[in-house]
């Protein structure tokens, strides 16, 4: 299987530590995606969303481990039960809220990606498909973030 990026996010973090663990951490922030000419015709429309999925490929993390201590917690969970940027595809996720679109650059705020990350999708956030009312937060319900140096390894 090959991936190939279809574009390049850019942010105001230079480095891991700098950058939010999730979007909410991240309000108000600005970002620029830059879609490759050749993909810019799949833009279309897309200024008709108010949010929008970013699919990037975590570029610059650290050692994987299958269970590993998460954001939220001290306690051992596995990686697929967790959202941490260690992992064997390193394929990340982000809810964004999309400004404007300039011919292939979209204007983002909330972005919390490191610049210069490899974008490999974009998919509409539309609420009547993505909102679950009966989700549950499984192990994460009820705790409360708290940075830890090993959050960014």
């Amino acid at each position: 299987m090959i991936i190939e990026p279809i574009g390049i996010i850019h942010s105001p973090y230079a480095t891991k530590d700098e950058c939010p663990i999730q979007p909410l951490y991240a309000s108000g922030v600005i970002g620029r995606v830059e879609v490759f000419e050749k993909y810019e015709a799949g833009l279309k429309d897309i200024e008709t969303f108010s949010h929008i999925y970013l699919l990037y490929h975590f570029d610059r993390v650290g050692k994987i481990q299958m269970i590993r201590a998460a954001f939220l917690d001290d306690e051992p969970h596995g990686i697929f039960a967790t959202r941490h940027p260690c992992r064997p595809n390193g394929i990340g996720m982000s809810i964004v809220k999309l400004i404007k679109k300039d011919k292939n650059i979209l204007e983002v705020e909330g972005i919390d990606i490191l610049d210069k990350t490899p974008l490999l999708d974009i998919k509409p956030y539309i609420p009547r498909f993505d909102c679950i009312e009966m989700a549950t937060e499984g192990w994460v319900a009820n705790k409360e973030w708290r940075p830890k140096p090993q959050d960014r390894e």
